[in-house]
């Protein structure tokens, strides 16, 4: 098994503090449909502007968004493979029992019972 390491650990540890956040979680939600300007995002959340966009900031910090700006007018997306990360950490915590279920259901999806 591949373990984390440590400068995978410090990717890990900076998304998952990324994403304890709700507001933070919902913009990434948001932005999972597609990429949106920044006043766009802002319109659901009871916040001052400036508050958003630390948020946002947290999120470009971990890897997880991109923005860039056109004019006056900055666009935020998802960065492709930004979570990543997490998803290897959560592939790594899963037991052997669900591994060794995993596999049994591979092998039972391939035996096809003959019709009668």
């Amino acid at each position: 098994m591949v373990r984390c390491v440590p400068n995978h650990r410090d990717e890990l540890d900076g998304v998952l503090r990324a994403l304890a956040d709700p507001t933070r979680r919902a913009l990434v939600e948001r932005l999972a449909q597609s990429p949106a300007v920044v006043s766009e995002l802002a319109a659901p959340f009871p916040m001052a502007l400036p508050s958003l966009l630390q948020h946002l900031r947290v999120l470009e910090d971990a890897g997880l968004v991109t923005s860039e700006k056109h004019g006056r007018v900055r666009t935020v997306s998802l960065r492709p493979g930004g979570l990543d990360v997490l998803h290897l950490w959560l592939a790594q915590q899963r037991t052997p029992a669900e591994l060794a279920a995993d596999r049994l259901g591979t092998h039972l999806a391939r035996y096809v019972p003959e019709e009668r």
